[in-house]
């Protein structure tokens, strides 16, 4: 990916945060093997303020949407509080293998370490850190359901073992699920709008991610189309703001 790619992600920028479409594959720091992250194109993404942003929250490697970045020290803490403290609204969707009868539900499940060995892998865990979900049936297709699914809580890998172990993985997930470790369908799920209440006299700003290029062919079997998505704002890119504009002081109008 080259940083102009990078910029045509870009989906929200004030003085404070950026909020960036971040595509599946791309993991957002670098690991111990390596490797390119999101982090290598920070640099492009200062816009002339002093310091490159940094990571205000995670998701996973394959999962693409709605990734906040801050700005400066004080927005990334403030941020941070805000992540830390669940006054962040995340909706995912997902699409998944099976299906609930119902059409909406709550799984309160608690989470812990698979193994202290293997990374950041999850499982239930009955002693484990206090974790929940809420899912809302969004459509059907055979064999297959489109999820809107809500974090309560910011575990690692949450709605992917919440999702496994209530009986329908996420579909394309080679830990969890039933993909095979290589060569299967990319893992299907988005972050598909985030809601930050950053300023205190102003309203959350609200921005939506688009559906990636390998989600569409399932979304669609399950009811979405491309209309659904004509209400989402388009990429700010990576161009300098016109002379006046006042995209690094202060929120501009990129909310859904």
């Amino acid at each position: 990916m080259t940083l102009e790619d990078m910029g045509s992600r870009l989906l929200y920028r004030d003085g404070l945060m950026l909020i960036i479409d971040k595509p599946a594959g791309l993991a957002v720091h670098k690991g111990p093997k390596g490797g390119a992250s999101l982090e290598d194109y920070f640099d492009a993404l200062r816009f002339g303020l002093p310091r490159m942003p940094a990571l205000a929250h995670r998701l996973d490697k394959e999962t693409s949407g709605c990734l906040v970045l801050g700005r400066h020290r004080k927005a990334l803490a403030d941020l941070n509080l805000l992540f830390r403290h669940g006054k962040v609204a995340k909706t995912y969707w997902a699409v998944v293998e099976g299906g609930p009868p119902e059409p909406e539900g709550r799984i309160d499940m608690p989470l812990g370490r698979l193994d202290d060995k293997i990374g950041w892998w999850m499982k239930h865990d009955p002693n484990g850190l206090p974790s929940q979900s809420t899912w809302k049936v969004m459509g059907r297709a055979d064999g297959m359901t489109w999820l809107a699914l809500e974090p309560l809580t910011g575990r690692t890998h949450q709605l992917r073992v919440h999702c496994a172990e209530s009986g329908f993985p996420v579909l394309g997930d080679n830990i969890y699920g039933t993909a095979p470790r290589t060569g299967g369908a990319r893992l299907h799920l988005l972050a598909r709008e985030i809601v930050v209440p950053l300023y205190k006299n102003k309203p959350p700003i609200k921005v939506t991610a688009p559906v990636p290029e390998h989600m569409k062919e399932r979304l669609r079997a399950c009811g979405w189309s491309e209309d659904m998505d004509s209400g989402v704002s388009p990429p700010l890119g990576l161009s300098r703001p016109p002379r006046g504009d006042s995209r690094d002081s202060a929120p501009q109008s990129k909310r859904q």
